[in-house]
């Protein structure tokens, strides 16, 4: 039998944006995606510890992935009726239990299965977020509150790995990791005190799934999603690579130049963020638009440390808000099935992450960056059409 909860209203939700709920989704963003990729800043020493190549411990990275695109389409059935707010508790502790466990494991092995409770909570806190954030802040303001959730994550690109790679450097990368479940448990705790009760939306299941795909404007838009983030990634899977071209130039030019890639997050989060439930549609054909001419434009303008850097800043600027875009419209075309939209926009970028990394791996060692890079423009070119005609379509 299907349950239906209902939906999240400005009467219910009248008054003042609850910050405090806000703040603990945003850390919680913050901390999943930085324990993510940690293995990506302490990859040696992790490969070293665990006496394997490299190249078998980037797969924890793998995994987390996989398990990603397993849960978000099913999260909602196992758990149908369980408190969205438990659910998202849970889900912490299950990371936490996850980094405490890497953090002592004997070998490679046991991490990839501790890696499995980590995809499980990253996937699962996507799916739901976009419920969480409309039951904080009421659906007319869904697109700051998405605001949060998205600068939680750009935050972990500028700071999270870097720090994580800082105390490594002090400490160890198992105290690493032990550091970011302590720190997980702690907001599991905070999760609860802070969260409003959310009930769970209408419960998940394959055919709600696929009629929701059917619904008009709902596919094209989630296959338009699907080719940006392909395209995103097929460029920015390999942008050392592209980085590199630049004549002359050094590590540390590297360094800042991703630095200005994840200031540029952070700034389009506040900016597109605070104006998104107006202008939604129109940011989910133009993102695409100027994210194609931010990849082309690094191999054009790739005799240019300056060219590059403004290039960078505005691709991130436009990528790191994505989230907030295509959650937002979302909220705005199926307000009934925020559950079912989440869950399909969550299946959607672990797909495309996966492709991107296989496909982008072969266009890189057979045929060079620039092929991998110019479709990758062509994809998101694509994408930008599919929102647009989306868009046409009467919800």
């Amino acid at each position: 039998m299907t349950i239906t909860a209902p939906t999240p209203t400005s009467e219910t939700t009248a008054g003042p944006l609850r910050y405090g709920g806000l703040v603990v989704v945003m850390l919680m963003s913050f901390l999943l995606v930085t324990a993510e990729f940690l293995p990506n800043g302490v990859l040696t020493e992790m490969a070293d510890g665990l006496g394997v190549t490299p190249g078998q411990a980037g797969q924890t990275v793998t995994v987390t992935a996989l398990v990603g695109l397993l849960v978000a389409p099913t999260i909602g059935l196992v758990f149908p009726r369980l408190d969205r707010r438990s659910l998202l508790v849970w889900m912490a502790l299950a990371a936490a239990a996850s980094n405490l466990i890497v953090a002592v494991a004997p070998n490679l092995v046991v991490v990839l299965l501790a890696r499995f409770f980590l995809g499980a909570a990253i996937s699962a806190f996507w799916s739901m977020s976009i419920t969480v954030a409309a039951r904080i802040a009421g659906p007319e303001r869904l697109g700051r509150a998405v605001m949060f959730t998205a600068a939680g994550t750009s935050l972990a690109t500028v700071a999270g790995v870097p720090l994580g790679v800082m105390l490594a450097e002090l400490v160890d990368w198992r105290a690493v990791f032990a550091i970011a479940g302590v720190a997980t448990g702690l907001l599991a705790i905070a999760l609860r005190t802070l969260l409003p009760s959310v009930p769970a939306a209408q419960a998940s299941s394959i055919r709600l799934l696929i009629d929701t795909v059917r619904r008009p404007g709902i596919g094209l838009g989630l296959v338009g999603h699907v080719f940006v983030v392909l395209g995103h990634f097929l460029a920015y899977t390999y942008v050392r690579l592209a980085l590199e071209r630049i004549p002359e130039v050094d590590a540390g030019t590297i360094v800042v130049l991703l630095a200005l890639f994840g200031a540029g997050g952070l700034v389009g989060n506040l900016v597109i963020g605070l104006v998104v439930d107006r202008t939604f549609r129109l940011f989910a054909v133009l993102a695409p638009v100027v994210l194609a001419v931010s990849v082309a434009s690094m191999l054009l303008l790739s005799g240019t440390v300056a060219g590059i850097g403004a290039v960078v800043f505005v691709w991130g600027f436009f990528f790191a808000s994505w989230l907030i875009v295509v959650n937002t419209w979302v909220g705005h075309r199926m307000p009934s099935r925020l559950e079912a939209g989440g869950s399909l926009v969550v299946v959607g970028f672990q797909g495309a992450i996966m492709l991107a990394a296989g496909v982008g791996g072969v266009l890189v060692d057979g045929v060079g960056v620039e092929v991998s890079y110019v479709i990758g423009a062509a994809l998101l070119l694509v994408g930008a059409v599919l929102f647009g005609l989306s868009n046409r379509v009467r919800p």
